[in-house]
């Protein structure tokens, strides 16, 4: 079971190197280690699991937040209407996203972050997203509001990117061009 004492934190070469593709079909360990990931984040969300475990509550977590720089992600996470968004993928890629951007107006955090950082975080308002399953199935994902934003801040961790690397250094609450804010 992964625990906060398992992801590293900002500064971590890990985190700003470009994750490997796994290989497909996927080994016991790389399966193991995708589960690990998935059971962190929907665990984190239970406040008894979480205050068992000292776990840090969190939406999505990418692999190289626990030191393996695999192109691995597990998002758990509902929109607007509380439909549930629950997916451990292997080799996630966004393969379209929409001109119009969006951002969260509270701003975003990270698990690997233990400190605020204040300012708009610009995303795409949608994306495309296909990635393979713990299963092994292809799938493709059509997602829009906070589902699009975790997307894609989890897959930034993969190509070594922070949110904070998106912030407008000069004016961090200026709203981004074509972008409407996202209410969390």
């Amino acid at each position: 079971m992964i625990t906060m004492k398992d992801v590293i934190k900002e500064g971590h070469p890990t985190l700003r190197a470009v994750a490997e593709e796994v290989v497909l079909p996927a080994s016991e360990e790389d399966k193991e280690t995708l589960q690990s990931l998935i059971e962190y984040v929907i665990n984190s969300q239970n406040p008894e699991i979480a205050e068992k475990y000292g776990l840090r509550p969190g939406i999505g977590l990418a692999a190289p937040q626990i030191n393996v720089s695999k192109r691995m992600i597990a998002v758990h996470v509902t929109d607007e209407k509380g439909k549930l968004y629950s997916y451990a993928l292997f080799n996630p890629k966004i393969v379209s996203h929409s001109v119009e951007k969006t951002y969260l107006s509270s701003g975003e955090g990270c698990l690997s972050v233990d400190r605020d950082v204040p300012g708009y975080v610009p995303r795409y308002a949608r994306v495309t997203v296909t990635g393979t399953t713990l299963e092994g199935e292809e799938v493709k994902l059509r997602l829009k509001g906070l589902p699009a934003i975790v997307f894609q801040h989890e897959i930034d961790h993969l190509n070594g990117i922070m949110f904070y690397d998106h912030i407008n250094e000069q004016n961090p609450f200026e709203a981004p061009a074509d972008a409407s804010p996202l209410e969390r």
